[in-house]
């Protein structure tokens, strides 16, 4: 998975300091995932890994609050719903482990995505939550689950 986000920051030019582009965890996604209120789906056919997206309780968030994080899909897999079956699963997973509201960062580069956080009911915020480290993210959005 690293390598795909890697990839798909750079394709939108957002491959820079305070994004998931230099976030060591990347590189062990399983082992930054395992805490119980934390999850990480991945989308796969027949040995192809094409993206995936998880849940994760970001220090600092109000009570009740998960982390929509690290979502990226591969140009191909674009298009075929598989964004929306993934945030669609993390809000289910989410709302299942007790939490009331998702937050998510991204940045206005990432313009793809964000008209499908908005299809999904994220709603925007005027300024971050949490302590993600993600200082160039600067879209904040919030959907109750």
């Amino acid at each position: 998975m690293a390598a795909i986000i890697q990839q798909v920051l750079t394709e939108f030019n957002a491959n820079k300091p305070g994004t998931a582009y230099f976030d060591q965890s990347i590189h062990d996604l399983y082992n930054s995932f395992r805490a119980q209120a934390a999850g990480y789906w991945v989308i796969t056919t027949q040995q192809h890994l094409w993206g995936g997206g998880g849940i994760y309780p970001t220090e600092g968030l109000p009570a009740g609050y998960c982390e929509l994080v690290k979502l990226y899909l591969l140009p191909a897999a674009r298009g075929r719903g598989w964004g929306k079956q993934l945030i669609a699963q993390c809000c289910t997973a989410a709302a299942e482990k007790g939490y009331t509201h998702m937050y998510l960062e991204t940045m206005p580069e990432l313009h793809t995505a964000i008209p499908l956080y908005e299809k999904m009911g994220f709603e925007y915020l005027t300024a971050p939550l949490g302590l993600s480290g993600h200082y160039s993210c600067t879209v904040w959005m919030v959907k109750t689950l």
